[in-house]
């Protein structure tokens, strides 16, 4: 019997053997996220200075404006999930990116001519939140059809580490930009970063103008297609459990992030330098997460990374009231060097692990509803934690939170199978679910 013929190998096992620094589809990916993510720190820090500047905006003006910036995402998630399972992927993003020029460009030029309004500002943050959930929500459904299943780890730390890296340049960029400039000229740091990242974006593989909707049965309406995707969510324990985590640690940290600042400084009485480093300890818990998710989860596998870290990550916050018994400085710098640290891994795992089992023609509708929740949860928190901070106190209400964040964690460990499929998925001894069911 004459033996067959060797198979050429695929695509995709050529894929595997190409390493993440010479993936060419990732390498834009990442740059562009750094290049992205110090824009938007330097409008974070602009926006609200522009508002008190110009419309001599109070407490109540700025937090509205900020929550402009989140809403559309959370409202519009079912839509945007839908719209980027049917998009070409590559066209849609470069798209978005250069659709945010002329909105966030127009607060500067109506700034110089004088008009700038509140009902602008806030149609601008609405209409720019709504374009960035749209482009955060195609960037995830887009890594897994440019990187192999089992390099969707390190792939996921590298854009973690290249937003970190925007998180740690772009506020004090903002800060000397404004100080030389305005804030209404320093929005045009994120335009230019839009263009880039829209030119980056024209630069992914044509392969990506593919909708993924190809590869799984389209449905024949937007409702039908967002049921889909709630069909998955209910049918994946794992996602449940994602979703359930996430709420419980973002309702915990949002009521802590929400007084952390008044706490800090009228309770504790740390000195602006003091306070200055607990955040920039944050930034360095974070770059280390960076570092370590993917060592971290060959070694102990990714079921026990997300368990481990989603539950430390919840601990951690009991250090923020435990700082009222005493060494302040120090309790507060190591809870944000731990919470840095433990929070970075777990979403990395978490949003690998929800690649891995999430069929492609519907993770874009699956990342959406989720991030949905995760972006609803913070500012939730912090409303209701400050509302009750008023009542009966912050310190009782900072244990509160995190005992809440801590029970929203502890769901991911039962039932046992629970990462059974991502596990065989992520070894690569069972195929990936998002190739379609």
């Amino acid at each position: 019997m004459v033996p067959p013929e060797p198979r050429p190998p695929t695509p995709t096992a050529k894929a595997e053997r190409v390493t993440l620094r010479r993936n060419r589809p990732l390498l834009l990916l990442v740059v562009e996220q750094m290049t992205s993510s110090v824009g938007r720190q330097v409008t974070a820090l602009a926006l609200p200075l522009l508002a008190v500047a110009y419309l001599h905006a109070g407490p109540q003006g700025t937090s509205a404006l900020i929550a402009m910036a989140y809403l559309p995402g959370v409202v519009l998630s079912p839509l945007i999930g839908v719209v980027v399972d049917r998009a070409r992927l590559r066209r849609l993003l470069v798209a978005v990116a250069w659709t945010q020029v002329p909105v966030i460009g127009s607060v500067p030029l109506a700034s110089a001519l004088n008009g700038l309004t509140w009902s602008h500002l806030f149609a601008a943050a609405a209409v720019s939140g709504a374009l960035s959930s749209t482009q955060s929500v195609a960037l995830q459904s887009c890594l897994p059809r440019v990187v192999p299943s089992q390099q969707l780890m390190p792939a996921n730390s590298s854009l973690t580490g290249a937003r970190t890296a925007g998180l740690i340049g772009g506020p004090a960029l903002g800060g000397v930009l404004i100080g030389i400039v305005d804030p209404a000229p320093a929005l045009l740091v994120e335009c230019a970063a839009y263009v880039i990242g829209g030119a980056l974006f024209l630069a992914l593989p044509t392969s990506l103008n593919r909708s993924a909707d190809d590869v799984g049965t389209s449905a024949r309406s937007r409702i039908d297609a967002l049921r889909e995707g709630l069909t998955v969510i209910r049918r994946e324990t794992l996602l449940r459990r994602q979703a359930l985590a996430a709420a419980g640690l973002n309702l915990g940290g949002g009521a802590g992030s929400g007084l952390f600042v008044l706490y800090a400084v009228r309770e504790l009485g740390l000195p602006s330098w003091q306070l200055g480093t607990v955040y920039a300890a944050y930034a360095v818990g974070m770059g280390t997460g960076v570092l370590v998710a993917t060592s971290a989860t060959r070694v102990l596998g990714m079921s026990r990374v997300i368990q481990v870290c989603a539950l430390g990550a919840g601990a951690s916050l009991f250090f923020i009231p435990a700082a009222s018994l005493g060494l302040a400085f120090p309790v507060l710098v190591l809870y944000e060097l731990l919470f840095g640290l433990l929070a970075t891994v777990w979403t990395v795992a978490m949003t690998t692990g929800r690649q891995l089992i999430t069929p492609a023609h519907l993770l874009g509708r699956v990342n959406a509803l989720l991030q949905a929740v995760l972006t609803a949860t913070l500012p939730v928190g912090a409303f209701a934690g400050g509302w009750l901070a008023s009542r009966v106190g912050i310190v009782p209400v900072l244990i509160g939170a995190a005992i809440l964040a801590l029970a929203g964690a502890s769901s991911l460990w039962f039932p046992r199978n629970l990462f059974v499929e991502v596990e065989r998925a992520a070894d690569g001894t069972a195929p990936p679910a998002r190739a379609g069911r």
